[in-house]
């Protein structure tokens, strides 16, 4: 995910949060409502852009895959519950993409399942006796499956006693400086 989209969705949660905070219970219950009236809206058009797309064959379903494919589009379509690819799917798609990384320091990783938001890996291999090592590998993991899947809460992995477990929200507050370096 690029740092633009990145800063743009924090400010979105951010302004959620000083929404939710507002005292005044009635303007924050409109400002709630004007705020669910406007996703909706918003989604049944995106909705209606996607059975287009879809009716035009070949060509449309191809247009939706490179929805799928872009960082913007396809957190807006997961946004609305309109992402065509599952979050299994979604998710395997973001361990492949790090499996090579993963095999370049002498690991791999395993899917156990995905419950609830949660997703649960098993690590397999070793990073050449190094604890920090494992740990950079486990949040390459984590941020290739969070930036694939914003619908995931949180990852748990096992295999290692030196990693602990992490939510979104504790990744996404590391610099993104941060992880680009720890990807690399």
């Amino acid at each position: 995910m690029d740092a633009a989209l990145r800063d743009h969705l924090r400010k979105i949660e951010t302004l959620v949060e000083r929404m939710n905070g507002i005292a005044d219970a009635k303007l924050r219950a409109d400002a709630t409502e004007l705020v669910r009236a406007v996703m909706e809206f918003h989604g049944a058009g995106i909705d209606r852009m996607m059975e287009i797309a879809s009716e035009s064959g070949a060509q449309g379903w191809n247009l939706i895959d490179a929805f799928a494919r872009d960082d913007l589009v396809a957190h807006m379509l997961m946004l609305h519950g309109l992402h065509p690819a599952d979050l299994q799917t979604r998710v395997t798609e973001a361990l492949n993409k790090v499996r090579p990384y993963l095999h370049s320091h002498g690991g791999n990783v395993e899917l156990i399942d995905i419950a609830d938001g949660v997703v649960r890996l098993r690590l397999i291999g070793s990073c050449h006796g190094c604890p920090s090592s494992t740990v950079t590998l486990k949040t390459a993991i984590e941020t290739a499956i969070f930036e694939a899947a914003p619908d995931v809460t949180s990852v748990e992995c096992e295999g290692s006693a030196e990693l602990v477990n992490i939510t979104k929200e504790q990744l996404w507050q590391e610099s993104p400086n941060t992880l680009s370096a720890r990807n690399t």
